[in-house]
């Protein structure tokens, strides 16, 4: 994931911060709990296609 694009993208929903997790190849908020995917190296930013964190799951590995 290019650091420019990091530095630009924020959640949709809430307008914070983005975690890359590159083993898991999602964008994490933290204020949301959600998962974005990037496919391809394209980040789906769409809340339809987020996955919820588990509560127990740890944000920002």
């Amino acid at each position: 994931m290019d650091n420019r694009l990091l530095d630009i993208l924020v959640c949709p929903l809430c307008k914070g911060p983005l975690h890359w997790v590159k083993v898991d190849q999602e964008l994490i908020c933290k204020a949301d709990r959600l998962a974005y995917p990037v496919r391809d190296g394209i980040p789906v930013m769409l809340e339809d296609e987020a996955r919820k964190l588990d509560p127990a799951e740890e944000v920002g590995r």
